[in-house]
C-alpha cells in the first residue's frame, strides 16, 4: 500500500494566537482551535496547516509534512525507508508513523484509527 499525498502541514509555534491571526491574514481559514493551542487552517487549495503550540522554552522543530495513508495496518515501509516511529495511536484520534528521507528529514505518515 502506497501514500496518498499530503495530508496536512504540521507546525509547531510559541504562541498559537499570533500564528493563526498570521496564516488568517495570508487568506487562511479557521477549521477549528483546540482547548490545548492547537488548531487546524485551510486555503482554497492545497492541504490544511495543523499548527500546535509548545512552550516558550521548547525548540521549535522544522515544519512537517504529512502524508495520508489509507490504512496503517496494511502499509508496509519499502527496503530502504527509515521508520524512526512505527505507527501509534495520537491524542487526536489518528496513528502516525515518523520515518527519515536519506537527506535526514523527519515525514509523518498519519492514518485514521481502525484502518480505511
Amino acid at each position: 500500500m502506497a501514500t496518498e499525498g499530503i495530508e496536512a502541514v504540521f507546525l509547531e509555534t510559541h504562541n498559537w494566537g499570533k500564528a493563526a491571526k498570521f496564516f488568517q491574514g495570508l487568506g487562511y481559514e479557521l477549521d477549528f482551535a483546540t482547548d490545548h493551542n492547537s488548531g487546524q487552517l485551510h486555503n482554497a487549495v492545497g492541504p490544511p496547516l495543523f499548527i500546535a503550540e509548545v512552550p516558550e522554552g521548547q525548540e521549535l522543530r522544522e515544519p512537517r509534512l504529512v502524508l495520508k495513508v489509507p490504512d496503517a495496518d496494511a502499509f508496509r515501509a519499502a527496503a530502504g525507508v527509515e521508520v524512526v516511529e512505527p505507527f501509534a495511536e495520537t491524542h487526536f484520534g489518528t496513528r502516525e508513523m515518523t520515518v527519515r528521507d536519506p537527506d535526514g528529514r523527519l515525514w509523518s505518515l498519519q492514518a485514521p484509527l481502525g484502518g480505511a
